[in-house]
């Protein structure tokens, strides 16, 4: 299983560099769960990251049912180089309106790239705010060509991903992003007491920041090294030990 650390600075993404994650994904908490970074901020975490082996995804942020907003969104972000361009389908209610958003999101991502790998976020906690169900994230997701789709929390209030869905819903939304051909990703205030069920029910990314903070009860507060080295050695000694079973 790949790790996605999330810091939402460039000190804080140069501070973690050497930490060995998979994913280093550049958000902005400020404005929202999938808050989007500016993209000079963007475009510097992903030219210090090269340099570190490391590949770089950013967020465009909780997004409106605004497909030219998020296409136009989605087209820059993958201009900074970004190596996956993730989008929070907050907005859209529906199937259709997730299908418009992403069919349009990745066709200007592709303008801009050939390789970088297109995410459809939705949310765990989308019957708190009468948002898209999981079933229609990815039916969308699949219909309009994505690479990957992932559930992340809206609200943070410290009600986790398992807070949010059953551990029976979460594998069901696994098991059908699977089927579609999709890679699948979870997150939402996931902590290390979570990672044998996480290993259980088969994700292919798991994404922290809250768990990696100085305070893991308050994600706002900065990210510890220490922690992400150890939260990434943890993942990556239990995937060794899956792989040698």
């Amino acid at each position: 299983m790949q790790v996605l650390i999330s810091p939402e600075s460039i000190d804080e993404a140069i501070s973690i560099m050497d930490c060995k994650m998979d994913l280093l994904d550049v958000k902005n908490t400020s404005e929202g769960s999938l808050g989007a970074q500016f993209p000079w901020n963007t475009k510097r975490v992903v030219e210090l990251a090269a340099g570190h082996g490391l590949t770089v995804s950013a967020t465009l942020g909780d997004l409106p049912f605004k497909p030219g907003t998020g296409s136009l969104a989605a087209y820059g972000c993958a201009m900074t180089g970004a190596g996956y361009v993730k989008a929070g389908l907050y907005g859209a209610k529906t199937y259709q309106e997730a299908f418009e958003m992403m069919d349009a999101i990745r066709k200007a991502v592709r303008m801009a790239s050939a390789t970088a790998t297109v995410v459809a976020a939705g949310y765990a906690d989308w019957r708190r705010f009468g948002g898209l169900c999981p079933d229609d994230l990815v039916a969308a997701a699949r219909d309009a060509k994505c690479d990957l789709v992932m559930v992340d929390t809206a609200i943070k209030d410290g009600k986790t991903l398992f807070d949010n869905m059953t551990v029976d819903e979460i594998k069901d939304f696994v098991n059908k992003g699977h089927a579609a051909g999709l890679k699948v990703a979870l997150a939402g205030s996931i902590k290390a007491h979570h990672t044998d069920l996480l290993f259980e029910i088969g994700a292919d990314v798991v994404g922290v920041r809250g768990a990696v903070c100085e305070d893991s009860t308050n994600r706002r507060t900065k990210i510890c090294p220490k922690k992400t080295n150890e939260f990434v050695e943890l993942y990556r000694s239990r995937t060794e030990q899956l792989k040698a079973a």
